[in-house]
């Protein structure tokens, strides 16, 4: 996937020239009379970016694309700031990005106009479904009826024209004069043969009258001047009066989708990523050995979100103290651990051969102040069991000191061929972007963006 316009091939270069030649002049600023003949291995622009919208995968109703990172070939730049002329160059109009879902390309995103909102740069655009590459039609095979490996006589029939100039065929016979011979009569022969009866003096004829016309009738007249009144010229002519006028305008906007604003409870998110270069697709899911396996991690990290939220199992009741309950025991109900609401489980392979990544969150139920958040960032250990690597515990009331933890998807940021986790780090009145790289047992934040104010976070 390319950092690329979407209009035409002609146009690709034109944006990709400007965003080197900004890079170029920022340099010599820095270092005036150095002039480095840039490598042909070195790395291009990489942008990260996230998709919201409403409505349904490929036919969104409203949508708004917030940029995040952008690696410049030596380290991760805030996409909302960088290089902007106004706006950064992220959102450059006509750059097309290509939205992923666990690496597997899903769509294509095409920028045409950039905005602020509430201090922080988005995207409007069109979404585009990837293109298909047509498949060619085979060419129909004609059965000649021929084999050249049969050694039988085939006879061939001459065409008209090579039997017509052979001279073994026999000549048509020559007319006969006394044979009737039909003419097709032309237009001018049917007029000349039909006669038409002179008019007889004496023969009434019937003449329509025309009724009187009505002074009291309202007349319509049609003005060749828009600026007359039955038929006389006006005085004045109003500048705001509206007229309609025919015909498609000449000045039609791009097809964009509309605004986006808030967050909707239905707003759905998508990683978009737009690269100067194609790279090769790399998907990130992972693939058990055993299918238990998922089903029990799964379990195994629900129990730690619950000790973390502090949500503890009931005990069993009591055993009955009577005698006869003491010689038959009767088994007593297990009971039910308490619910998890919003429950998101995500398993990755975040680089080729790799052992999988859990992401897993949750929050309880109840008023939205005073819900509890969690996330966790977790492992297998040599012994099956989950290892958590990141723990993230807030709550409705300190989401501004302790945001939640979003996870979006993974993504290849650094152009690496190494997935990145995204997170958004959503608080009451802000919000951030972060990724994080798993790595040797560890769960690193490589990069955050500046925040952005949203206002207050609409029901969920």
């Amino acid at each position: 996937m390319s950092l690329r316009t979407a209009a035409s091939a002609s146009i690709r270069p034109t944006f990709l020239v400007l965003a080197i030649g900004l890079i170029a002049s920022s340099t010599l600023a820095q270092y005036p009379g150095q002039i480095q003949k840039k490598s042909k291995d070195a790395p291009t622009l990489r942008a990260v970016a996230v998709l919201e919208w409403t409505g349904a995968l490929g036919k969104p109703k409203k949508s708004r694309l917030v940029p995040v990172s952008l690696y410049d070939g030596q380290a991760l730049q805030d996409a909302g700031i960088y290089l902007a002329r106004p706006q950064p160059l992220a959102l450059s109009g006509d750059v097309e990005y290509e939205l992923q879902k666990n690496g597997a390309p899903t769509g294509l995103f095409d920028v045409k106009k950039a905005g602020q909102e509430l201090g922080s740069w988005v995207g409007y655009g069109s979404w585009k479904p990837m293109p298909v590459a047509k498949a060619s039609k085979p060419k129909p095979i004609v059965d000649t009826g021929f084999d050249a490996d049969d050694d039988k006589p085939v006879l061939h029939r001459k065409h008209a024209d090579s039997a017509a100039r052979s001279d073994s065929t026999p000549s048509a016979p020559a007319p006969d004069p006394d044979r009737p011979t039909l003419h097709k009569s032309t237009p001018d022969d049917a007029d000349s043969t039909k006669s038409t009866p002179p008019a007889d003096p004496d023969r009434p004829t019937l003449h329509k009258e025309k009724p009187p016309a009505d002074p009291d009738a309202p007349v319509l007249h049609k003005h060749d001047n828009p600026d007359t009144i039955d038929g006389e010229h006006s005085t004045t002519t109003d500048p705001d009066r509206p007229r309609l006028l025919r015909g498609k305008p000449t000045s039609a906007g791009p097809e964009v989708l509309p605004t986006l604003l808030g967050f909707p409870p239905d707003m759905q998110q998508a990683v978009a990523v737009s690269d100067q270069k194609s790279r090769p697709e790399h998907t990130w899911d992972y693939k058990w050995a055993n299918p238990d396996d998922e089903e029990k991690m799964k379990s195994a990290l629900e129990n730690i979100a619950r000790d973390a939220l502090g949500l503890k199992t009931p005990p069993p009741p009591p055993a009955p103290k009577r005698a006869s309950a003491r010689k038959h025991p009767k088994q007593q109900p297990t009971p039910e651990p308490p619910p998890l609401e919003d429950e998101k489980f995500r398993v990755f392979e975040l680089s080729y051969g790799a052992g999988a990544t859990m992401v897993f969150s949750a929050h309880t139920d109840g008023d939205p102040k005073d819900r509890k958040f969690v996330t966790l960032i977790a492992q297998p250990d040599l012994y099956g069991n989950p290892l958590v690597l990141l723990k993230n515990v807030t709550d409705g009331r300190h989401l501004d000191q302790k945001p939640q933890l979003r996870l979006i998807d993974a993504v290849d940021a650094l152009a690496d061929n190494r997935g990145e986790l995204l997170f958004e780090l959503r608080g009451a009145g802000q919000r951030q972007f972060a990724l994080y790289r798993v790595l040797r047992g560890t769960a690193e934040k490589i990069f955050v963006t500046a925040a952005g104010d949203f206002g207050v976070v609409s029901g969920e």
